[in-house]
């Protein structure tokens, strides 16, 4: 690797690093226009009451006020929830309304199952380091570097791959650690094939739908 190599990974690398050091902030308008367009996103044709509202636990959150939800992903989990849904409506409206495979009585909720698959891939990438300490994280590096929006696709393909695993194993709402943990170890499987050489090039991208 040339120095403007290095240059160039570290740069990318902090722009991720600067989106995942912000935190929900219910008072920043930016973040109430956000979660508005989760709403409109995932419910078109159905007026929303307010940020606080029952309506709320419909997507999936704990209750009725989503910014509770959001203190272990932050702002960029809400943003990864909104890429979904933009550029993979179809897939996003699959596993909102759970309406692929036979579904569990209680079901993983969807919203908050996001929330934990961003903090799972932070910590997976280890994005939180001044630099790669794991091969993985390495790995995904030079996928950034081909795409800055890397790892809001990746994002959208662990979703994916997740309700996947959940309908294999046939879990329910008490399984979603474990189901989580297989997600995680086919994911690094998948990102340390020789052939990745874009996050397009994983396999489980090809379940996702647009």
């Amino acid at each position: 690797m040339t120095v403007m190599d290095f240059v160039l990974q570290e740069e990318c690398l902090q722009r991720l690093q600067n989106r995942i050091e912000v935190p929900y902030d219910s008072q920043n308008r930016e973040h109430q226009e956000a979660l508005k367009a989760l709403w409109h996103a995932s419910f078109p044709g159905t007026e929303l009451l307010g940020l606080v509202s029952d309506q709320w636990k419909e997507m999936g959150w704990q209750g009725k006020d989503p910014s509770t939800d959001f203190r272990g992903g932050g702002f960029i989990s809400l943003e990864n929830l909104l890429y979904f849904a933009k550029n993979y409506p179809k897939s996003f409206e699959e596993l909102l309304c759970k309406q692929n495979g036979d579904r569990a009585l209680w079901e993983y909720p969807f919203a908050v199952a996001g929330v934990n698959i961003t903090f799972m891939l932070i910590q997976m990438l280890d994005l939180q380091a001044a630099k790669p300490r794991s091969l993985i994280g390495a790995v995904f590096l030079n996928l950034l570097i081909e795409n800055d929006r890397a790892f809001d696709i990746l994002y959208c393909i662990t979703f994916k791959l997740m309700d996947r695993k959940w309908l294999e194993m046939h879990a329910t709402y008490m399984d979603f650690n474990t189901v989580i943990k297989s997600t995680r170890r086919q994911l690094e499987r998948e990102l340390l094939l020789e052939d990745i050489q874009q996050i397009e090039d994983m396999p489980s991208y090809n379940f996702l739908a647009r």
